[in-house]
């Protein structure tokens, strides 16, 4: 069965896990992926806690390797002119080339849309960046905490209530969903390229894709520019769209912002009460006593387990979520049905289980082809199928240009 982008070449020149996160779902989607790094290593190897596994597999880095499955590894000095005409020989057979470098640093490598288009004037050129390639801050440094959640109102959005903390988010959100935006400007640029037989150069950032995830908010912000009122739990706008703790403290989240829900949800909590309170008769008096009302829901809910109530809400028709931990998900009948966790299999330590890409084909081949690569390991391999002799791959290696496979850095 066919991958959907199995005729489709690849060169990246990225690190830590933005950039890569779009290359490894191209190399799900069949692509031939050519990670170019430079002769230390992409700083993301290594960088990832140890799992909690038996001594011969818990270094294995399994961190670095979802964002880099499937790909293959040359390790190139981009500051020295043979490095650079190296993958510039690369990039003249490729379909794509992506990075994550500033512009000055892709000026200075030889790598911006200019000088890639001209080595090869079809190719699809796209940068991911913290704050764009255009405006003020374009040559400053981002990461998903900074430009993603930070600079773009998620974070003061999330807390509770005004004078709430400031939340942290777990590693590489804001950069595996600015993945994927890479992914579909480069799979609308490959479509535009072979219709016009001319380049196309596109770009997204950390900055961008955040916004964009809030669009409901925005769509108001951007057109009275009104602050956004945090919301904690005692004063969100219904009760049937809050989150609750269970009585095994395990939390469930409910969204039913519609009237019909609150005696529905009386009626499924025993608070048939409530129904005749006059506090409560309307949605702006439940929104003035939403204490009140918040402490008696959390209040019923201590009577039972999640699961439970679970179980009560499915029956009753409330729509609800519970509220899993991690370790709970990966272990979720419903993640298993989708197949979120696919397993690999490693030379190293053998099969392991791995995060899959959100998007599924009913009638082709997608889905990991492999580990992620050691560093350098395609090196030889790469530049060979580039049109290079073994005599001038071994100058390369002399000079410092380039650098064979080494062992994994863990």
């Amino acid at each position: 069965m066919a991958a959907p982008l199995d005729d489709v070449k690849v060169i990246e020149v990225d690190s830590w896990m933005a950039t890569p996160s779009a290359g490894a779902i191209l190399a799900d989607l069949g692509a031939d992926v050519i990670k170019v790094e430079p002769l230390d290593g992409d700083p993301m190897r290594g960088y990832s806690r140890p799992a909690k596994l038996p001594p011969e597999i818990k270094d294995y880095d399994f961190q670095f390797d979802v964002d880099n499955r499937g790909k293959r590894s040359i390790a190139v000095d981009l500051g020295s002119p043979q490095g650079q005409q190296a993958v510039h020989r690369l990039i003249a057979g490729a379909d794509v080339f992506m990075c994550n470098l500033l512009i000055h640093r892709q000026e200075r490598f030889g790598l911006d849309p200019a000088t890639v288009t001209t080595v090869n004037p079809r190719i699809v050129h796209a940068t991911l960046t913290g704050y764009g390639t255009a405006g003020p801050h374009a040559w400053r440094p981002g990461y998903d905490v900074t430009a993603f959640f930070g600079r773009s109102g998620i974070y003061d959005a999330m807390r509770e209530g005004p004078d709430g903390a400031v939340p942290m988010a777990r590693p590489a959100q804001g950069d595996h969903t600015t993945g994927l935006a890479l992914v579909g400007a480069v799979l609308a640029a490959l479509r535009l390229a072979e219709r016009t037989g001319e380049a196309q150069v596109v770009e997204t950032s950390l900055y961008e894709t955040a916004v964009w995830t809030q669009a409901s908010d925005y769509a108001i912000t951007a057109v009275d520019r009104a602050p956004l009122r945090q919301r904690a739990r005692e004063n969100m706008i219904v009760p049937t769209a809050n989150r609750y703790p269970c009585g095994d403290g395990k939390w469930v989240v409910l969204n039913m912002p519609q009237e019909s829900a609150w005696p529905l949800l009386c009626r499924v909590i025993e608070r048939l009460d409530w129904l005749d309170d006059e506090r409560f008769a309307d949605i702006r008096g439940r929104f003035n006593h939403m204490p009140e009302i918040v402490a008696g829901i959390d209040e019923a809910l201590a009577h039972r387990t999640r699961d439970e109530w679970g179980e009560i809400f499915d029956a009753e028709g409330i729509i609800w979520g519970p509220v899993l931990g991690l370790h709970e998900v990966v272990d979720d009948p419903q993640a298993e049905a989708l197949g979120l966790f696919p397993t690999l299999d490693s030379p190293d330590i053998g099969p392991y289980r791995s995060v899959g890409i959100p998007m599924r084909f009913a009638n082709a081949a997608v889905g990991p082809r492999g580990p992620s690569p050691k560093l350098g390991e395609g090196t030889r391999d790469v530049l060979a199928a580039a049109g290079m002799s073994d005599a001038e791959i071994d100058g390369l290696i002399a000079e410092g240009a380039v650098r064979e496979a080494q062992e994994r850095r863990v």
